[in-house]
This record gives C-alpha cells, structure tokens and sequence, in this order.
C-alpha cells in the first residue's frame, strides 16, 4: 500500500516536474508573503501589546525573525536560484517559529496560529499532501516537546530552574497543557491534511495540463501528418512507458483502415511507420466496445478489464472477445485503448501495449481520455492542411498542364503543320526538303514530351477498384499518340490493393512506356498485370533495341553496376517491391515489378 501510494504521489512530478522558474516563483512568493505576515504580526502586537505579555525576548525574537524574512527575501531576489538545501533550510525554521513564538505569545490558542498556518500553506505550495502532512506533525512534536519541557522542569525556588526565569520571560506554562494541546494538534493535522490535498489536486491538475500543452505543441504543420505523430506518440511512449503504440483509423465514405506503429526507442529507431491495411480488419481493431477508454491485462485464460464510457464513468464489459481477437493479431499483456472519433469523417483508436502504471488506474485512464481528446482535433487540423496543400498544388498543377496543353503544345502543332506544308512544297531542293523533314520531326518528339510532361503533372486519384481501368486508358493513350502498337492485359479480376501501391504501379507503367518510345525504338510494347496468393506481379516488355547489357538482372545487381532505369528502380523501393529487368540487345527488354501483399508500404503523409 506504500509503494502504491508513494508511486501515486509522484505520478504527476515525473509527467510535469516544477521547473527553476517556477521554483523561482514560489519562493519569491513565499518570501514576501513571510515579510508581510511578519510586519502584519508587529503591526497588531502595536495595536495590542498584551499579545506578547509584555516580553522583551519575545519582541528581540520577532525582530530577529522579520530581519531573517527580510534577509531571504533579499538573497532570493539576487540569485536566480535556490538550492533544495537552502529552502529546507527555510522551512525548517519556518517550522520551527511558531512553536518558539508561542511560548511568549500567550500559549499556542494566540492569534499568532496564522503562522503554524503559513508553514503549511509553505509545505503545500513547495511540494505536495505528504510534505504539508510531515510539516503538520512536525509542529505538533514540537508543540509536545515545549510542553515536556515546561512542565516537567523543577519550577520551585531553589530547582534547577528557578521560577524568576520563566517570570522575566513572561511564559504561560498552564497553555501547554495537554488537554490544550490536543486540540490544537488536530486542528494542525487537519489543516495539513485539507491544505496537502488541495494543493496535490491542484499540482495534479497543472501537470496535467502541463502535458497536454507539451504533447500539443509538437504539433507541426511542417512536420507533416508522419512527423508529427511521431513527436506525439513517442511522447505518449514515454509517459507511458509502454512497449509500442498502435493507432487505427478508418475514413467513414471510403471505408479505408490506415494502420501506424510506433515501437519504444530501445526496440526500434525506425520511428513513426504506416502498415498495410485492408478495411477487413476494421472488425479486429475497431470492434464494438461498451468504454471510450478500457485497461486490460491478460492473465492466462482470463480477462481482467476496467472501461470507462465518454463521461469518466466505469462501464461493465459484456464480453472480451473482441480483446482476445485483438490478442492474436497484435500479442500483449496489458494494454490501454483509447477511442476517438473526428466529425464524421474520422473513427479510430488508439492502442499503448504493455504500458507501466504510475497511478489508480481509473484516473489513469481519464487523463488518457482527456489527451487524445485534446490532440485529436489538432492532428487533424494538420492532416486538413496537409491534404489542402496537396489539392492545391494538384490544382497549380493542372493549371500549368492547361496553359501548356492550350498555350505551348498548340502552337508546337501549328508550327508542324506549317513545316510539313513547306517540306511538301520543297520538292526542288531535297536538302532542304529533309532539313525540314528533321525539324518537323523534332518538333513532334517536343509535342510527345510536353505531353507526358503534362501527364505526369496530373494527380493520380485511383484505388483498386480503378487501377486496372486507369492503366488500359495509359496504354491507349500511348497508342494514340506515339503510333506504336501497345496492349494490356489483365487475368485479375478483383484487386485489394493499398490505394497507395495503386499509384506507385501507374505511374511505374508512365515511365516505362515513356523509356520505350524515348530509348527502344521498339514497335510493340506490352503491359501485364497479375497476381498470386503472395504477390501482385506488373511486367513492360518492347521489342526495341534493349539496355546495353544483357542476361537477367536483379535490382541488386542494377545497383552494383550502375545500370537499369533510376526512376522506376526509386518508385519500386516505395512500395516495399522488387524490379527484375531481361535484356538483350537487339532484341527488346522486360520489366518485371514484384510487390508482396504484406509488405509495410508507408502512407503518402
């Protein structure tokens, strides 16, 4: 129950620790609350002298104690800052003051309590309920200690102690009586205790607070969406302590799962990664649950659970299906879960496995709540910019490619036009008529190249249910517009590919058939796409001239010696695939494309 306590009491210190200058702060605070509580005190013992019983030690005492409070006041407004010895040291005496004052001071029932109160209001703002709590009884061992001292001493004429002493200093020996005492010390220890509670509720609260700001800060738009979640997961991690982080979201029109991971610094310096996903598994993490936010922790065959709904209020789980699902997808121990739920485009969760507790569970879990509740709608504000600025510059894009298509290019053709009517009209002269033939020709591969240009500036909105319509209009296209015969062939039927591979793979089949009307002279070119139980399988295979080389090459061989087309080799390693290039020359190329089905293929945040 101690440690439990002990770790409980930390909690928010090892989340939002005081910094030097708050430290500072509430120093300088004490400082001058200390000064004015002590010329406050003066000022009444003006107004009202018998407070003191008329005891010269009792006014040196109070003199030498605003002198003292003057002293550190000054000291703390001269260095920037104060060790942990030095304000022990001023607590101590600060503890130490009222038990010495009120011997003088008409008993421990005098108005001078407000500086028993001090010492605690002191304890509570330096630290927490357990230090206000030890302060508390402090002053109550020494107020029992005084009386001791007081009443156990030879007080007789003649005794170790003679009376005149005592006399001359005013003392009230019958207000350190026990029965007195006993109810001063529990209105002591209640105070403490009322005054620790308040301020560990309080503390609690700004390092809660304090956390949320820190997490909310990593925020950045420049980061992107990848970088930014990344700065705010590993900080969950941290706080947490946990394994690894899993966050699973689904998009409400398209249906589409988008899967990251993040693993603990010691286990993985990869960072923030996007998983395959398909919308099938939507059912294994984002099932049906009674809580907003749930603990559970495996023990065997058993389930122990703790949900609770949207309102911080525990909730029953019918049934822990859904986690031992969870459990053979994603293996753990323990683990919180985290619901979220943005507009109503956006549903998701969140997934620390494996986390160390550092607190009650419950509260735990409600401050869990409460962060992914504040980051949620910052994290997407940034995936909304990051989107907007994609569709912006798709749209600069598409603008350019228009000017291009209606300014450039269309003047391009009318200047080729122009000069196959005058190469048709140069019969006389055949060097001029085959000058003019070459212009017109390097004015149709200028025409072709604006054209691809302008294709690939367009944005390439597909997914697998349009991927194999997308890549037979390519191929026609090509068709069109070089002369060279192409065809694509298909014996897939249904596709479950990542919109993400969808991309990758068209704009792999642009640039392959851009290589073979640029570099092979070919005249067929082919595309095939198919698929097996572990792999999707893209080849482009030309009749042209080939590469300069020849047999079957790897792309780890391509990238020892330097050969193979660098674009496509780049766009390969993006989908996590592998690029086989045959060639010989004279005699046509093949391009073969392998993508597995499983491979970790990182979303385009």
């Amino acid at each position: 129950m101690h440690v439990r306590a002990d770790r409980y009491r930390h909690s928010w210190r090892l989340r939002a620790p005081v910094g030097p200058d708050e430290t500072r702060r509430i120093e300088r605070w004490l400082a001058t609350a200390r000064v004015f509580l002590a010329i406050s005190a003066l000022v009444a013992i003006r107004m009202d002298p018998t407070e003191l019983g008329h005891s010269w030690a009792a006014y040196g005492l109070f003199v030498f104690y605003l002198a003292n409070g003057i002293l550190i006041m000054m000291l703390l407004r001269r260095r920037q800052q104060s060790t942990p010895s030095f304000r022990l040291l001023v607590h101590a005496a600060d503890i130490a003051w009222p038990a010495l004052i009120s011997i003088f001071a008409e008993g421990p029932r005098s108005p001078f309590i407000l500086f028993f109160i001090f010492v605690l209001a002191a304890a509570a703002h330096r630290w927490g309920l357990w230090e206000t709590l030890g302060t508390a009884a402090a002053e109550v061992s020494l107020l029992w200690a005084e009386s001791f001292v007081l009443r156990s001493l030879p007080l007789a004429p003649g005794g170790a102690l003679p009376w005149r002493i005592f006399e001359g200093l005013r003392v009230n020996v019958t207000e350190f009586e026990p029965q007195r005492l006993f109810m001063l010390s529990v209105y002591l220890l209640v105070m403490g205790l009322l005054l620790g509670y308040l301020a560990e509720q309080q503390k609690h609260l700004r390092a809660e607070k304090a956390v949320i700001t820190r997490t909310l800060a990593k925020v950045r738009v420049e980061a992107g969406l990848t970088g930014t979640l990344q700065q705010i997961f590993g900080e969950l991690l941290s706080m947490y302590g946990a394994s690894r982080l899993m966050v699973v979201s689904q998009e409400h029109h398209s249906h589409r799962v988008f899967l990251g991971e993040l693993r603990n610094g010691s286990q993985s310096s990869s960072g923030f990664q996007w998983l395959d996903s398909e919308p099938s598994e939507a059912s294994t993490y984002l099932y049906d649950f009674p809580g907003d936010v749930c603990h559970a922790v495996k023990d065997g065959d058993r389930w122990s659970t703790l949900a609770l709904d949207k309102e911080g209020n525990a909730v029953v789980v019918p049934s822990t299906e859904p986690l031992a699902q969870l459990n053979q997808a994603q293996p753990f121990r323990s683990l919180i879960a985290v619901s979220f739920l943005i507009g109503s485009e956006w549903r998701g969760r969140v997934f620390l496995f494996d986390p160390a507790w550092q607190g009650e569970k419950q509260e735990e879990l409600r401050f869990m709540q409460d962060v992914v509740r504040q980051i949620g709608p910052a994290v997407y504000n940034v995936y909304l910019l990051h989107r907007l600025r994609r569709r912006a510059g798709a749209a600069e894009r598409a603008r350019f490619a228009r000017e291009l298509h209606d300014g450039a290019v269309q003047s391009l053709i009318a200047v080729e036009m122009q000069v196959d009517v005058l190469r048709r009209q140069a019969t006389e002269d055949s060097m001029i008529g085959s000058e003019l033939g070459r212009i017109q020709g390097l004015l149709r591969e200028e025409v072709l190249t604006l054209r691809e240009l302008m294709q690939q500036m367009k944005s390439i909105d597909v997914d697998a249910n349009r991927l194999i319509g997308v890549l037979n209009d390519t191929v026609e296209r090509f068709q069109r517009e070089t002369g060279i015969t192409a065809r694509f062939v298909t014996d897939v039927d249904d596709l479950d590919m990542p919109q993400r591979v969808c991309r990758e793979l068209v704009r792999i089949v642009q640039e392959g058939l851009v290589n073979v009307r640029k570099h092979s002279h070919a005249h067929h070119a082919l595309v095939r796409l198919g698929s097996t139980y572990a792999q999707w399988n893209l080849s482009l295979e030309d009749d042209g001239k080939g590469f300069p080389f020849s047999g079957r090459y790897t792309q780890e061989q391509l990238d020892e010696i330097g050969k193979g087309p660098m674009i496509i080799k780049e766009r390969v390693r993006l989908i996590a695939g592998q690029l086989t290039v045959e060639s010989n020359p004279g005699q046509g190329t093949r391009l073969e494309i392998t993508v597995p089905r499983n491979g970790e293929v990182p979303n385009a945040f």
